[in-house]
């Protein structure tokens, strides 16, 4: 059995997730979350990230999702359920950092949640920004990672741990 993390860490202690939420309610007082997935088996990153995905998408506010080089297929978003007409993506041009356009984005409120692929550990400093900015903007900021970067971070990570054969 393999380990895997959902890693979250709310700005405020406060803040309660609760599946029955109304669709158009907001993360409060902004999210920070951190998925570990595998590249071998997308279907079950999808099946933990679509049907968040789909109840943002019922919000007035945008997605974006900063990704590395794929492009969004506008069919595969139909078939998803996602709104074409809220959803943006931003390949990494980079001239700035995934994080720091996270904090950008995330500043602004105009949207719902930030999907940003990174390869490595962020820092303590880059993640208490990204709370901020999700604080600020009262969004998700959501950390997509690939089970193969996480072997090269010795440091133990914090969080929730889901240890699930079902999971990858």
């Amino acid at each position: 059995m393999r380990t895997h993390f959902l890693k979250s860490q709310s700005v405020s202690r406060n803040m309660h997730a609760s599946a029955s939420a109304s669709s158009t309610s907001t993360c409060a007082n902004g999210l920070i979350s951190e998925l570990i997935y595998s590249e071998n088996q997308p279907d079950m990153t999808q099946l933990l990230l679509l049907p968040l995905l789909q109840q943002l998408g019922m919000q007035s506010r945008w997605q974006l999702w900063l990704t590395p080089q794929q492009k969004l297929s506008r069919d595969w978003l139909q078939r998803s359920g996602l709104p074409l007409d809220k959803v943006m993506q931003s390949p990494y041009s980079g001239t700035i950092t995934t994080v720091e356009a996270m904090i950008k984005a995330l500043q602004t409120g105009n949207y719902s949640v930030v999907l940003g692929w990174l390869d490595e550990e962020i820092s303590e400093v880059d993640r208490q920004r990204l709370q901020e900015a999700a604080s600020s903007g009262q969004a998700l900021g959501l950390i997509m990672r690939s089970e193969n970067s996480i072997y090269a971070s010795a440091r133990p990570l914090n969080g929730l741990r889901i240890h699930s054969s079902l999971y990858h």
